[in-house]
Order: C-alpha cells, then structure tokens, then sequence
C-alpha cells in the first residue's frame, strides 16, 4: 500500500526533510539534525507537522456522558473550553490508544432540533490507530445517537512548541493568549482563515497544537519557516517526549497493558459510579496490585538503550526497554522499561543487555526533564 502524505510534505521536503515511513505515512524524520531541532523546542521554538493524526468530531445530547463508557477517566472534570489526556480501553483494561478529549460545549447542531444546539466534543487520535479508532468509537456510540465524524479531511494539523510559542501565536493572530491555561483551547484566526488550537503537545514545553484548512495550514507554515522557527521532525519529537516521559503508543504501552501497569494511574477515577470498558480488571488490579510496572532508567556511560532490549537484575532478565535514546537536554542515556514491582522501587540498580554486554543502570523518578 502506497504511504499517504499530508498536505506539507511537498513544503517539508522543500525545507530539507529527510522522508520515512511512519505508521503508513511518509514523514521528515528531521531536517537541519536532530539534536538542533531538539534544542530549538527547548530553548525557543519549533514546528512539526503532524497531520498524519486522526481528529474526529463527536456531537450529539450527551455526546460525553456516551464517551465515557469508553474512558476510565471522569470527562466531567473538565467543562466547555477545557479538555483532558486519557485512554481508550478494551474488555481487558488494555489501551486501544491514548487520545486527547476537547470540550467544545454546546454548537449549532444544525439538525433542526428544537433548541438548535448539541454537544460536541474533539478527539485526537494517534496515526497508525486512527482507522481502527475510528470504526471502533462509530460502532460504540452511533447505537446511542451520536454522530462521528472525520474532522481534519484534508487539513493540517501543526504543533508550535517551546517557550517562544505563546509570543509567536499572538504576533500571527493579534490575540492575548496569557490566559489560556494547559489542555485549555479556543478559536483564532490564522493565516486568513478560522483556526482550532489547544494549549497541547508532546514536548514537555508550553506549545499550541493548531488545525487548519489545507491552504491556510500551508500559508502558515511558510510564514513561520520566513520568519525563522525551526521545523522538527520524528527524531526530534521522539527525544523531546520522552525526556518528558511522555508514552508512546505501541511502544510504552499497548492493548496488553493497563493505565495501571503503565504509571497511568492518574487517569482512573474508579471513585466515579458510571461503568466503562475494562472497569472490572483496573478495580481489580487496584484491588491485588499488579505485576510489573513503567519505570524510568538512566545508564552510565554513552551506550544507548532501544526498545526490545533486556534490562537484567543479578544477571537475570526482568523486563525490556520499551523507548530508550540519548537526551540532549541532560547529556546522558535514557530510557523507559517494563519491570517486576519487586524492581520498580527508586534507586534500584538495574542493567541493560546492550551488544551482550551488561550496562548498569538505575530507576529514576519520572519525568527525566520538567520544564
């Protein structure tokens, strides 16, 4: 099957991206080099394309309450304007994925409904899971009168990230942006045309996540390389995140791990009475404990952990690295890994099985870099 390109690939390849294939698209990797990109996030500001997410439109009365059967975590803590991390969950507590809810309260329904408005709310969700999101979410909650609609068409989604971003934002849009908090989110016009953006990201840095139309979503992309931010790619977002410990679906965590096992606890609120899917298994394990947990690591020397390789206590294997790199930002090797509770405690000394050989390592708090 041919790779899809989103509507900045051409612009992208133009700016000096290298192409790879990513979770059926064909994306820059990075441009001027990894390690620029990554410290142009940190210290002023960047922009990545990430078009090749799904953003699906959910509207119908009671479009959340639908939704949270889906979620273990309570959608009615946030309110019109505000919006939440949480995961999608099957029968077994697993993650199907992890997505982001925006409250858009209530908006024109344009059904003819006597009081001419009905819950909306958005949903961004990853790359490779968007087909799969997709028809899941539909057969779920279109049996309760709920409409899901694709919302990004052919559209661009683009993430401002660093501490320059809100200052940028405001230059292009003329709009105060000082009190708009985290995850919370609001119309502005950019580039001549209506603009969705959230106060979001995956960086570990204040940034605005940006939905345009597919013209406009150009126009601005090409007035922000004018005018001197640095465009990122995968490597860049990749090491960014997970100095911020931020998981990776498919990677971190998957449909065999629970929030739970994967140090997502904060995002189950069993005190709420509603049911949802895989509810039985997190009251359960919250109940008996579980098995193995996330952790954070950090190696000596230079030697990198990747993903898949073992991670030994005593010279026994214990666990595996699910996402390892060398973070620019503390000049040393990180990385994130499954094991036994047992192991999971701060300070206990691990190592990774790296080219057969043993490289000490030891478990951290998480994050490893917090703005």
């Amino acid at each position: 099957m041919a790779l899809q390109r989103t509507p900045l690939f051409d612009a992208a390849k133009a700016a000096g991206g290298r192409m790879v294939p990513f979770a059926g698209w064909e994306m820059a990797v990075q441009f001027a080099g990894l390690v620029a990109e990554h410290h142009a996030v940190r210290q002023g500001c960047g922009m990545f394309d990430i078009s090749h997410m799904g953003v699906l439109t959910l509207r119908g009365a009671g479009a959340k309450d639908a939704l949270q059967g889906l979620v273990p975590t309570d959608l009615f803590r946030i309110g019109p304007g505000e919006a939440c991390y949480t995961v999608l969950l099957n029968d077994a507590g697993g993650i199907r994925d992890d997505v982001i809810v925006y409250d858009r309260g209530q908006v024109a329904s344009g059904d003819g409904s006597s009081d001419g408005s009905t819950d909306e709310l958005l949903l961004v969700i990853n790359a490779a899971c968007a087909e799969a999101d997709t028809a899941w979410i539909r057969s779920q909650l279109e049996p309760q009168g709920i409409t899901v609609a694709n919302r990004k068409g052919d559209g661009v989604l683009l993430a401002l990230q660093g501490p320059g971003a809100q200052a940028r934002l405001e230059a292009l849009s003329g709009a105060n942006l000082a009190g708009l908090p985290r995850f919370g989110h609001r119309e502005l016009n950019l580039a001549g045309a209506p603009a969705f953006v959230g106060r979001t990201g995956y960086t570990g840095e204040d940034g605005f996540e940006l939905l345009l139309p597919r013209d406009a979503g150009l126009a601005l992309w090409t007035q922000l390389l004018a005018e001197g931010v640095t465009p990122c790619g995968l490597g860049a977002r990749d090491t960014l995140r997970l100095e911020a410990a931020m998981h990776l679906y498919g990677s971190d965590m998957d449909a065999a791990t629970t929030p739970l096992e994967a140090g997502l606890g904060w995002l189950v609120h069993l005190e709420m009475p509603k049911p949802f899917i895989g509810r039985a298994v997190l009251e359960r394990q919250t109940a008996e404990g579980v098995q193995r947990r996330l952790v954070g690591l950090t190696l000596q020397g230079r030697a990198i952990a990747r993903h898949g390789y073992p991670v030994l206590q005593n010279g026994e294997r214990v666990g595996e690295i699910t996402s390892g790199t060398w973070s620019p930002t503390l000049g040393q090797a990180i990385a994130l890994a499954y094991v036994p509770v047992a192991a999971a405690k701060l300070g206990t000394e691990l190592a990774v099985e790296i080219r057969g050989k043993a490289e000490p390592a030891v478990v951290v708090k998480r994050p490893f870099y917090r703005r």
